[in-house]
């Protein structure tokens, strides 16, 4: 059973950064819109709480919930967290979740040991912007 609640889990959170990547690149496809995925819901579904409360914690402390995770998922965590807090960002301009975005894809980047240009990228966006 716990084999699959983790692979569900794992999932939803591909799902939701697809999703999330499709956003920020301003190309969300007909199927996205159809969804009309509710972000809460699945950061529900993924860590147990909504994203209003999960950001309101600290780097440290959602890094924490992550570190709980088998390490092997943890890059997808990252990457999840990154876009989440990037697109809040963008959607809010709320200088916090830039700070926050940096934070989980620098994390990503260090975990999943890829060179990922895409990432790289944002993260320089977020720091001139900041």
């Amino acid at each position: 059973m716990m084999i699959q609640d983790k692979d569900f889990t794992l999932r939803l959170i591909r799902q939701l950064t697809q999703a999330l990547e499709k956003l920020l690149l301003g190309k969300p496809d007909e199927s996205l819109m159809q969804k009309e995925l509710d972000f809460d819901s699945l950061m529900k579904d993924i860590f147990k709480i909504d994203f209003k409360t999960i950001s309101q914690k600290s780097t440290e402390e959602i890094d924490e919930m992550v570190q709980l995770r088998e390490s092997k998922d943890h890059a997808d965590y990252y990457e999840m967290l990154g876009n989440v807090f990037m697109f809040h960002y963008k959607t809010e301009g709320q200088k916090d979740f830039a700070a926050k975005a940096i934070v989980f894809y620098e994390k990503y980047l260090q975990s999943s040991g890829i060179f990922a240009l895409p990432i790289i990228n944002r993260i320089n966006e977020l720091k001139s912007a900041g």
